[in-house]
């Protein structure tokens, strides 16, 4: 059975005190156990926050993007030895707001990958569709082909090392979500398509719904058989939105 993971992605927001608030209150309400895995995604200047108040605990700690690159002249990057040097567990690879406002592309997303991967990290790989596409009837091509294009560049072992986040793009803090039934038809698509390299780890490969999960419907769509998870946006900056989704996870 998938141990399932709630990570939050805090994207471009938090400062010192807030999140030593933030992550103080985490610690306490979970203690030394919790229902699932539990992650927080930062912005990199924070990183070292995490390590600091973080270790030892439940809570695992990853970036929000990587270079593609070892390392090099590539100005503003955040390499992934840069992130495991704080210790990082994930990093978030190809989320929308990338794809969209930076231009990433398939090819890009299956390079920072690879990179996470060969680095230790576990990475979170985000795929999704626009309102457009969804209407147009092409959702599973859309995600089709950017799962595909990490998958060719992968070996069949990396399945088990490695975590898929369906963020229907039209569902990103827009207050829409996908109802179970639907989020459940793009996971187990995405669970066929990963079985296609090698059935018995896609098994075990945890797939995350990341589309505007909240306290009032994490339950009913972690209840579904291919969704293992949450990759949390907005609720993650709150305590007790957050540790509400986690308690979720185990009430199955």
């Amino acid at each position: 059975m998938r141990r399932k993971l709630v990570a939050g992605n805090w994207k471009m927001n938090g400062n010192l005190a807030a999140n030593s608030a933030l992550l103080n209150e985490l610690v306490a309400a979970l203690g030394h156990a919790a229902p699932c895995d539990v992650a927080v995604c930062v912005p990199a200047p924070y990183l070292a926050q995490c390590q600091h108040q973080l270790a030892d605990t439940v809570v695992s700690w990853g970036g929000q993007d990587l270079s593609a690159h070892e390392a090099g002249a590539y100005t503003g990057e955040v390499s992934a030895t840069m992130l495991a040097d704080f210790g990082s567990h994930y990093a978030v690879v190809g989320h929308s707001e990338r794809r969209a406002m930076h231009g990433e592309s398939n090819a890009l997303v299956a390079q920072k990958t690879l990179r996470a991967l060969r680095s230790g990290l576990i990475p979170i790989i985000c795929v999704g569709e626009t309102l457009a596409e969804r209407e147009a009837g092409q959702t599973t091509e859309v995600v089709g082909e950017q799962l595909k294009a990490v998958l060719a560049v992968l070996e069949a072992a990396d399945l088990t090392r490695l975590v898929v986040a369906y963020e229907p793009v039209w569902a990103i803090g827009t207050g829409k979500t996908a109802t179970p039934a639907m989020a459940q038809e793009v996971h187990a698509t995405l669970r066929a398509l990963l079985a296609g390299q090698d059935a018995v780890a896609a098994a075990g490969t945890r797939i995350l719904y990341g589309g505007s999960m909240k306290p009032d419907n994490a339950r009913e769509l972690m209840a579904m058989p291919d969704i293992d998870g949450g990759l949390i946006g907005g609720a993650a900056l709150k305590s007790a939105d957050f540790l509400a989704i986690i308690a979720a996870s185990g009430a199955q």
